[in-house]
């Protein structure tokens, strides 16, 4: 009993949601010409009367100005933009792949490997230099000032490394700091060898000035070394003349002709 009153429920039910999609068409010829014009530009604007008195304007130009005739010159136009779209697509095709390779340039220093070990070496050669300012005379303020030169080098050539550019153009910035460190390294030479020969001036000029001159033993011995070459040579010419009856005591003898 209770199933029969089950299929019958369902029956209902059924039944009842094939009357909910039943569709009713009503037909407006007014609407359907309004849609026409405005799509197609043919037929005409229904009521006449009600367009000539409250829309004449548009009534006059809604024919004119159809979708249709839109949507064809847009075609039209599109068709004319082919040759120039697929020109913009070689280009774009072309600037990709230079772009590819450009990046391909850039993601390997080719450049440091090339040009880092003389980059390197000058960098050495201008720190061991700087090391030596307080060796060779010069005050902390020196070296404080050639230090803050290292570091902006420094600093130069990491900035070079993390730089997004070609390795033609890196390796002429590389090239460049070399020649800087250089030209600095010249000068720091220069500076360090002026500060060395004042150290030694300064040397000189203190024992000079600490030095006590006796004029009394320069003359002694002065005359002292006189006596000893003068006994020397006559001491020689006393051997030479012995067989030739000279004076015994060796005094020095002059022989005077007739």
């Amino acid at each position: 009993m209770n199933r029969r009153f089950l299929l019958m429920a369902v029956a209902v039910v059924a039944t009842s949601a094939a009357h909910a999609q039943y569709v009713t068409y009503n037909h407006d010829s007014s609407k359907q010409n309004q849609v026409t014009v405005m799509e197609t530009g043919t037929g005409a604007l229904s009521p006449d009367l009600y367009y000539s008195v409250l829309h004449n304007k548009y009534k006059k130009s809604a024919a004119a100005k159809n979708k249709l005739s839109f949507r064809t010159l847009a075609g039209i136009n599109l068709y004319n933009q082919t040759d120039e779209a697929e020109a913009i697509d070689s280009a774009l095709v072309k600037r990709a792949k230079i772009e590819a390779l450009n990046v391909a340039d850039r993601q390997v220093d080719i450049a440091w490997l090339a040009e880092g070990s003389k980059v390197n070496g000058e960098m050495e050669r201008f720190k061991r230099n700087i090391d030596r300012i307080l060796l060779s005379g010069g005050t902390p303020s020196d070296k404080e000032r050639w230090t803050e030169y290292y570091r902006v080098y420094q600093c130069a050539i990491d900035a070079t490394k993390d730089a997004y550019m070609p390795n033609a153009q890196r390796k002429k910035e590389y090239l460049r700091i070399y020649g800087d460190v250089a030209r600095q390294n010249e000068t720091l030479v220069l500076f360090l060898a002026k500060r060395q020969n004042a150290g030694v001036t300064s040397a000189l000029l203190n024992v000079t000035d600490n030095r006590t001159l006796h004029k009394g033993g320069i003359v002694r011995n002065a005359m002292s070394r006189w006596q000893e070459s003068r006994l020397a040579v006559r001491g020689a010419q006393s051997g030479g003349n012995g067989n030739n009856g000279g004076d015994s005591d060796g005094d020095e003898t002059v022989n005077r002709g007739k």
